[in-house]
């Protein structure tokens, strides 16, 4: 549960800065809690 609590505050302080940051950190960004994301999932369905 933690996890998925850091990881929306991650996006959104992400989400925040792509105003003042240029695109492709902001790509690079999404893409990194995107991969954290899809793996805590998978991990998660796993543990089921």
């Amino acid at each position: 549960m933690f996890a998925i609590v850091a990881a929306l505050l991650m996006l959104g302080v992400v989400l925040g800065t792509v105003a003042h940051v240029p695109v492709p950190v902001t790509l690079v960004a999404a893409t990194v809690i995107g991969v954290w994301l899809l793996i805590f999932a998978v991990r998660e369905r796993q543990h089921r």
